[in-house]
This record gives C-alpha cells, structure tokens and sequence, in this order.
C-alpha cells in the first residue's frame, strides 16, 4: 500500500508496552536467534535472509511470550480461580504452560479435529481439554460458557491489548539482533503476532516494509483491508491449523491498518514445499502454519527488498506413525 494511516479512536500497543512485556519475560521466555538461510538468499537475491525460529521457543510456538505476560498481570484472585484459552492448539499449550508456572488451573478449548500433537501436548502441561466445533466462534463460545459457569479467567487468543505486548516482543528482537532489516515476513492468524511484531519493527526500524501472510483458506486480513473493517469468511480451509481463525481481531486490525504494509495468500501446495524445504535444507522442523513466510518466499507471491526476516511461528507437529501429521506432509507429492 502507499501510506499507512493510523485509525483513530483506538488504543494501540506501544514500544513502550512491548519492553515492558519483554522484561516480564526476561528469564522465562527463550529469546530465539536469528538464523541465517544463505541458499533461499542467494536464490532469491537478498543479501541477507535470517529466521526466527519460534518453534524454539516454550510450548513450541511463540504463543507463550503472550499467554506468560497475560498471566502475570493477573490478580491472585483471578489466578485461584483459574483460566480458560480458546484454542487451535498453540495457545492451548502456552497458557497451559503458563499456567503450571504459575500454579495456576488451566482448561483449553480446542476444536473436534485438533492434532494429535497439539491436543497431547496441552494434555501433558497439565490443561484440562474441552473440544467444541471446528471454528474460532464455536470454541470462544464454549470457553464464556465456562467462564460464566466456572468463574474462569478468559485469556483472549490474540484480541487484547497486552496479547498483543507479548507477541511483540518477537518484533522487538528482530529489530535489536537485526538493526539493519529492511523487511519483515509475519503469519497472520487472528492477528496478535503479527499486530505486536509490526508494531515493534515500525517503531524501531520505521523504514522497513513488513508483510503478512496469511493461507489461501482463510485470507481475513486480505478481505479486511479490502473492506477497511474485520470481516467474517464464512468459512477456512488448510493445512495451516493454527491461521485459520474466520475473522482477524479489532484490535490487532486497527495495528494492522497502521503499522501493515501489504499482505499475501500463500496455497497449501507451498505448505507442503516449505516444510520439507526447512526440514531438508535448514534442519527446522516447522507446522505448516510456522512455514508460511517461507512458503511465500519460495512461492514467490512476496517479493522482499534488501536484508529480510522471516518469523517461523511454530513447530507442533509431530511423527505418529500413522499416516498423519508431518508424515502426510512429507509422503505427499
């Protein structure tokens, strides 16, 4: 796009915000390197491709840098009661980290059709697993049924201010490890990602171009721009379980119009190449969801200018033997 315009009337997350998360953090949360990929920077003519590998992080996906700086602003009160997290299945297992770190009860609410891996690893963190529907609404509208009837705290998936700081704290490291970026690939699933590291990278490198991907089966970020509001797909689809939410968040779409200069739709036949490509070349096991920025670079529906970053988000997926999971993903084509 050719400018950005900040939207008024709405709070945003500042950098301010974002330091204050990270020294919450500091110590408990893994700050993930940066990677070089040499071979997709020579082939693409970068002078200089790094990976943040949030598959490295606690939990395995960076979820855990919001759901941590979620639970610590919490009131003893709130803690003894409990907490409750709408999940696909990263979320799930951040907050049921979090939660054991804290000594705090957890439940996660996560869709009939969650992988094995994600659903197993909630389950090993201690949480206590609900399943309810296929879609974000049926899943958010389980988790206020139990916080109506149990007296659960909600901790949001991604549309909430301090969510929002926590995830930025990938963005501000980025921009401190790599001062020099001069674009930056984000997934983009409900939207708190990539609201929180655009907001950062903006503030610390404000000439830098950063760029959303989100999958084919579920472009709301792309239909909301269009729209100048969040707008409800009616329905998603892919290999990319933890993007596929049917409308991106308020309050990470007002970081979007301010801080977001484009977005991409990558297809699931790119899934497929960027996991086997990480896996091979790089030696990163990444879920189709934390392989999209490369999948777009191989694509090449993105087409980045000097020194890039690219956010793998995550890495839950597993080896079951079965004929499902990443063994699909690598016997397939």
């Amino acid at each position: 796009m050719a400018s950005i315009a900040r939207p008024t009337g709405t709070r945003l997350v500042t950098l301010a915000d974002i330091r204050t998360a990270a020294a919450a953090l500091r110590g408990v949360a893994v700050r993930t390197p940066l990677l070089p990929a040499d071979e997709l920077a020579g082939s693409l003519g970068l002078p200089a491709l790094w990976l943040k590998p949030e598959m490295l992080q606690r939990g395995g996906a960076f979820k855990f840098r919001g759901a941590y700086t979620f639970l610590s602003r919490l009131s003893s009160e709130a803690r003894a009661r409990g907490v409750i997290a709408p999940s696909s299945g990263n979320h799930a297992q951040a907050v049921a980290l979090a939660a054991r770190l804290f000594g705090v009860s957890a439940t996660v609410v996560m869709p009939t059709t969650v992988t094995a891996a994600k659903r197993g690893g909630a389950e090993r963190l201690g949480a206590r697993v609900v399943l309810a529907g296929t879609t974000t609404a049926d899943r958010m509208g389980r988790a206020m049924e139990l916080v109506d009837s149990e007296g659960l705290t909600l901790v949001p998936p991604y549309d909430d201010l301090t969510i929002i700081a926590g995830q930025g704290t990938a963005g501000l490291e980025i921009a401190e490890d790599c001062p020099d970026v001069d674009t930056v690939l984000v997934p983009v699933g409900g939207g708190g990602l990539s609201a929180g590291v655009a907001t950062a990278i903006k503030a610390l490198v404000p000439n830098a171009r950063v760029v959303g991907v989100e999958p084919a089966g579920a472009p709301k970020l792309t239909r909301a721009r269009a729209a100048g509001r969040p707008v409800k797909l009616e329905r998603t689809s892919g290999l990319a379980d933890g993007l596929l939410a049917v409308e991106i968040g308020a309050i990470p779409f007002a970081h979007h119009q301010a801080y977001v200069d484009d977005v991409v739709t990558v297809d699931d036949s790119a899934l497929r190449d960027a996991v086997r490509y990480l896996l091979n070349r790089v030696k990163i096991l990444a879920e189709p969801s934390g392989a999209i920025t490369v999948a777009a670079l191989r694509a090449g529906v993105v087409h980045p200018r000097g020194v890039t970053a690219a956010v793998l988000s995550g890495g839950n997926i597993e080896w079951s033997g079965r004929g499902s999971g990443l063994d699909e993903l690598l016997a397939d084509g």
